[in-house]
């Protein structure tokens, strides 16, 4: 018999089941305002550093410009746009969805602290129900994020999020395994010192302003595991200035 997939008991089409079956990829998540997008160039480059290593070919930047593009329409100027590029039995193919648009959180955030490290942290895989769990877990606990970390208390990573800071006039960063978000390659533009090194879940209070990045934008971190935070919002209206002013690329 050929292969059938189905849906609440409805039969599915052949590229609804090829989509359902591909699991073994990467992507990347952007927001997308008046058909623009910051760091475009960042994007194709993880993209690609990312498809040599799990399929040993280029991308196809015709291809995901191309989705985004047919996902996007001829009416659509404001979106989330995630694009994948996952494994198929002929080869990797590209898959771009849109949603509406999304905002980052308003005012300071609370998170918590969670044992967990992501395999190959290094690529933004497709398949991602570990951050999805650990993060909900801790919306149930009335957390809005939640911050990866080894058993020492070690952080990398928030759970879709990086995790910066500032101390004493220096942007600081986790020196740990990670994912190094877009817009956090963005913020590593900034004109200010940083540097990277171990950060624990009780450095946190030593910080002048703790905040969290993704494609969403750039926001306050309020509190870790229910101990308040240093405030600083002159430090945050540095960040985000900064991140107001990076230009936006055309996608068409």
């Amino acid at each position: 018999m050929t292969e059938r997939a189905a849906f609440e008991g409805r039969l599915v089409d052949a590229d609804a089941r090829l989509m359902w079956q591909a699991r073994y990829g990467h992507f990347t998540a952007m927001q997308v305002r008046d058909r623009r997008v910051r760091g475009l160039d960042l994007h194709i480059a993880r993209l690609e550093a990312a498809n040599a290593e799990l399929f040993g070919v280029p991308v196809d930047r015709a291809a995901v410009l191309g989705s985004v593009a047919a996902v996007l329409g001829d009416d659509v100027r404001d979106a989330s746009v995630r694009v994948s590029v996952v494994e198929f039995a002929d080869g990797p193919r590209v898959i771009a969805v849109a949603a509406p648009p999304h905002e980052p959180p308003a005012g300071p955030v609370g998170v918590k602290s969670v044992v967990g490290q992501r395999y190959l942290p290094h690529i933004k895989q497709a398949s991602g129900m570990m951050q999805a769990h650990i993060g909900r877990q801790a919306e149930r606990e009335g957390f809005d994020e939640a911050l990866l970390t080894a058993e020492d208390g070690l952080i990398s990573e928030g759970s879709i999020t990086n995790v910066g800071g500032f101390a004493g006039g220096r942007l600081v960063w986790p020196d740990a395994p990670m994912l190094r978000g877009i817009t956090m390659q963005l913020l590593e533009r900034m004109d200010v010192p940083q540097e990277r090194r171990p950060l624990k879940v009780a450095d946190l209070q030593g910080l002048d302003q703790v905040f969290l990045c993704n494609s969403w934008g750039v926001w306050p971190v309020g509190g870790v595991d229910g101990i308040p935070l240093p405030q600083d919002d002159t430090l945050m209206a540095s960040v985000l200035e900064h991140y107001d002013r990076i230009a936006w690329d055309p996608l068409d």
